[in-house]
């Protein structure tokens, strides 16, 4: 089993240019984890491009299975991110799927 896993960010600035440099930091330090945290088989990240009323950023990682993925959402590097990411988000949806 190989399990998906997906968040959607809404970042809170009314800014703009504020909101493209937080998705580029946040997408520069995720993507960082890959090889810093064992458990990721792969992981995608990536500002919005389409705009509208689309979020304005998302991930996508797979893992091996729940274990793993809780590895890594408990992984010091991650959590090390998610204070930022807290910091600046307005919304977050995730959904969590067996490939």
């Amino acid at each position: 089993m190989t399990l998906r896993h997906i968040v959607t960010w809404k970042l809170a600035s009314e800014s703009a240019e504020e909101r493209a440099e937080q998705a580029a930091r946040i997408t520069r330090e995720l993507r960082g984890l890959v090889g810093v945290v064992p458990t990721i088989q792969t992981l995608s990240v990536g500002a919005d491009v389409v705009g509208g009323g689309n979020w304005d950023l998302a991930l996508v990682a797979d893992f091996a299975d729940a274990d793993a993925l809780d590895a890594y959402q408990t992984h010091p590097a991650h959590q090390a991110i998610v204070g930022y990411v807290r910091s600046v988000v307005s919304s977050r949806s995730a959904v969590d799927f067996e490939l």
